[in-house]
Parts: C-alpha cells; sequence; structure tokens
C-alpha cells in the first residue's frame, strides 16, 4: 500500500503553483492599493514621490492627513520637533490608522549623518509600505536624503545632491555640501 503523502499528483503540484501565484498576486494588489491621484489632488505642499510607495513632502494639514489615511497611506515620517506645531499630529495619525513615527530634526544642525541612518533604518524597516515622510517644506526630508546617498549609498557629491532634491531639498543645500566635504 502507497503512502497518500508520500508522492504528489501532477495535479496537486499544479494547484499548489496556483495557489503560491495567487498569494503573491494579492499580496502585491495590498501593497499597490494607494490612490496616488487622490493623494496629489490633495495639494500637499512639495509633494513628490521619490520612491514607490513613499511620499516626500512639507507639512500637510489635518484635512489632508484624512486624504493620505483614506489613501492608503500606513506610515507618517515626521521629521518635526514638537515644537514646531501647534496640533497633535501623532494622535490623529493614529485616530486615522496610519503609524506615527518621529525623527525631530531641528533645522540645519539636525541635518546630521545619524539623523539619516535614522530614517534610513525607520525606511527599511517599513518594507515599502506607503508612507509620508514630511518637515515643515521637505527641505530636511531631501537634506536627510542627500546625506545618506553618499555616506551610505556611495553615490558622489552631485548625485547625491539630485537625490536629495528629488525628496525635497533647497535651502539647505550648502548644508548638505559642507556636511559631505569635511
Amino acid at each position: 500500500m502507497k503512502n497518500a503523502g508520500s508522492r504528489s499528483s501532477p495535479l496537486s503540484a499544479l494547484f499548489r503553483l496556483s495557489f503560491i501565484t495567487l498569494i503573491a498576486l494579492l499580496s502585491g494588489l495590498a501593497q499597490a492599493q494607494v490612490d496616488t491621484a487622490a493623494i496629489q489632488s490633495a495639494q500637499i505642499l512639495n509633494l513628490s514621490t521619490p520612491q514607490e510607495n513613499v511620499f516626500a513632502s512639507g507639512q500637510p494639514s489635518q484635512e489632508q492627513m484624512q486624504v493620505l489615511a483614506k489613501s492608503g497611506v500606513k506610515h507618517i515620517i515626521s521629521l518635526r520637533p514638537a515644537s514646531e506645531t501647534d496640533w497633535d499630529e501623532a494622535e490623529l495619525a493614529r485616530s486615522l490608522g496610519m503609524e506615527f513615527h518621529n525623527i525631530p530634526v531641528a533645522g540645519a544642525d539636525g541635518v546630521t549623518s545619524e539623523n539619516a541612518r535614522k530614517l534610513q533604518d525607520l525606511l527599511t524597516s517599513l518594507e515599502g509600505q506607503p508612507t509620508l515622510v514630511h518637515c515643515a517644506s521637505s527641505n530636511r526630508v531631501g537634506a536627510l536624503r542627500a546625506l545618506n546617498a553618499a555616506e551610505s549609498g556611495g553615490e558622489p557629491l552631485e548625485s547625491a545632491i539630485s537625490t536629495g532634491k528629488a525628496w525635497g531639498l533647497t535651502s539647505l543645500e550648502p548644508a548638505v555640501r559642507a556636511a559631505l566635504s569635511k
């Protein structure tokens, strides 16, 4: 008598392969369910999409936070110290079903390699889940991404600056150049 579990029939192998493919497709669809058009139409200050499922911007308003949540954003990363806002962004994000993360970057003095690594580590840990990274204007976001591109990514200075600009780098460019020239 043969053990029924010891050998797979071609039909059961096909079923397993189909099941695995279906799970992979559904997993991809779950991650892709971000309404980018709605997010773009919300008119969030300096909004960009420098990486798949990751948006960079200036400070979203409370109404824009609602649009982000309804559009599939799962994480908010604020680079603003609490002293820069007059409402509880963390509480609102959580009430809307999003996770809130904070890496306080106080102006040019907060644009450091350590903060750039913290942001990179956090983005990596979120594994491509829909995320918005913001500061007041997206300038600090871009500054940290430029530092990371050069220091961890090995990009040459001008390429790192271009990466930073894609994330919102503007007036902090001289500070980034100085930090990378040391």
